[in-house]
């Protein structure tokens, strides 16, 4: 069986269609452990010119590509997948930090969003409008051209991926920004899959880079759309440049999501759920259960259950098999989470368990005392910390749950259906779970949020369509009118 990754594709490399030495270069780490992993290439703003304009020059080609061509690739690359699933789990292991049941679980979806995105080349791809008689009226979808792809460091291969696929599958080429930090699970891998699966030359490209490549993806006349996964701030001056260039823009951003466990929910289950929205990947997830409302009447026994759990769960390198939360991505995420914990306990709020560091590995922690105005309640940790906030009614958590700038996740565990529901209608979130907490996605879905978790669009499942194509009308006559002028 052909290797997937090689040391020929860690010595510096950008992917282009071809493996090309890239003019700079920089070491691939191991957060749990400092080890060097191989070398990235990273791309300038002048590659990243160069690249896309070659990407629009192969995207002509792959567009009017058959549907049963373009849709014979991935299977292809899903199988490559599968075939190649240990060395797979192990790169994100290594290289984001993350345990192995995250990174299998993120590797299976990233399967699913692959063998999604081949069935849409045989899709119906349009409409017939009503219209005059004599006159075929349609309305239909055309790919956007070069779509511009920059993904996160948290679940690198699967988020790239939700948009590579789809984007590629409808007819569009793509160049793809990896996050630096995960270059190779959440690029090479990517590149690799589809080199290997017959994808033509040209269409995908991966460049690694900081902000000069991002930047240039942006302002690129070539590149028609970004499609941006990451923190607000960072979307908010991608957001700005893509559109200053009019280009379609998808921001899928951050969030301060909130769980609200009510009086008569299933204590134990209640805490299961909070523990895996709270801790789950270090908490370096975007719909991470970053505020814990929980009814008065149960608060204290369910904080004492939390804490205790805390205590059990091992953090260290995913790598020795032994652990349940690893690594923070690097020492800028970790001393991030240290300083809100440090400013809200300095505001009054109190450490039940956990908060303490060694390496890159935060404990799992478990924050009491927390009130609306510090910044643990207010902005988003991207750590392993679970903020736990009383409320008395129903209204009063529908108001703290709301009390964000953010509105991508929410969730509401209690016995009562009807109940949680109805509370569950008033949340200002993109995504809503009942009898469920806030870490939830399964390909199939729209996803996106709303406010400054992102600018309304959403990504996957029928969402793909939208978002990777443009209507285009055009209407058909057997002659041309003879009009009065």
């Amino acid at each position: 069986m052909t290797t997937l990754l090689d040391d020929g594709h860690l010595d510096g490399r950008l992917f282009d269609g071809a493996w090309v030495q890239a003019a700079d270069s920089y070491d691939v780490i191991e957060p749990a452990t400092g080890a060097v992993l191989g070398r990235a290439g990273s791309a300038d703003a002048e590659t990243v010119v160069r690249t896309a304009a070659a990407a629009r020059a192969a995207q002509a080609g792959w567009a009017a590509a058959a549907p049963d061509v373009r849709a014979s690739v991935f299977p292809k690359a899903a199988a490559l997948a599968r075939a190649h699933w240990e060395s797979i789990v192990s790169w994100i292991m290594r290289e984001s930090g993350s345990v192995r049941a995250k990174a299998e679980f993120e590797l299976s979806i990233t399967v699913k969003a692959i063998e999604l995105a081949g069935a849409m080349p045989h899709q119906a791809q349009g409409l017939v409008l009503p219209s005059e008689a004599g006159r075929l009226s349609l309305a239909r979808r055309r790919p956007l051209g070069v779509v511009g792809v920059i993904a996160p460091f948290n679940f690198p291969l699967y988020l790239a991926m939700r948009a590579v696929a789809p984007a590629l599958a409808v007819g569009n080429a793509v160049v793809l920004k990896p996050d630096p930090r995960t270059a190779v699970c959440g690029g090479y891998v990517i590149a690799r899959l589809f080199e290997l699966a017959g994808l033509p030359a040209g269409v995908l490209a991966v460049l690694p880079g900081g902000g000069a490549a991002g930047a240039a993806l942006c302002e690129d006349r070539n590149v028609a759309m970004i499609q941006f996964t990451g923190s607000t701030a960072a979307g908010r001056k991608v957001g700005e440049a893509a559109s200053r260039h009019l280009k379609k823009v998808s921001l899928e951003l951050g969030g301060k999501n909130a769980l609200i466990v009510l009086e008569d929910a299933d204590l134990d289950l209640a805490v299961r759920n909070a523990a895996w929205g709270a801790w789950l990947h270090q908490g370096q997830i975007c719909m991470t259960a970053g505020r814990i409302l929980v009814h008065r009447a149960i608060f204290d026994a369910f904080a004492a259950q939390l804490a205790d759990k805390a205590r059990a769960l091992p953090a260290g390198d995913p790598m020795s098999g032994a652990v349940a939360v690893g690594p923070l991505i690097n020492q800028a995420q970790l001393d991030h989470a240290r300083d809100i914990l440090d400013r809200s306990v300095a505001a009054g709020a109190r450490v039940a368990a956990g908060g303490t560091v060694d390496g890159l590995c935060l404990a799992p922690t478990v924050l009491e005392g927390v009130t609306p105005g510090m910044a643990a309640f207010d902005e988003e940790i991207f750590g392993p910390v679970a903020v736990l906030v009383p409320f008395d009614t129903d209204d009063q958590a529908i108001a703290m749950a709301n009390d964000t700038e953010y509105g991508l996740s929410a969730a509401v565990i209690s016995n009562n259906v009807g109940r949680a529901m109805a509370l569950g209608e008033q949340l200002r979130a993109g995504l809503v779970h009942i009898n469920d907490q806030t870490v939830n996605d399964e390909v199939v879905n729209p996803f996106g949020g709303v406010g400054a978790s992102g600018n309304g669009s959403s990504i996957g499942g029928p969402a793909n369509w939208e978002e990777f194509t443009h209507w285009q009308w055009l209407t058909v006559k057997a002659a041309a009118p003879a009009y009065p002028f």
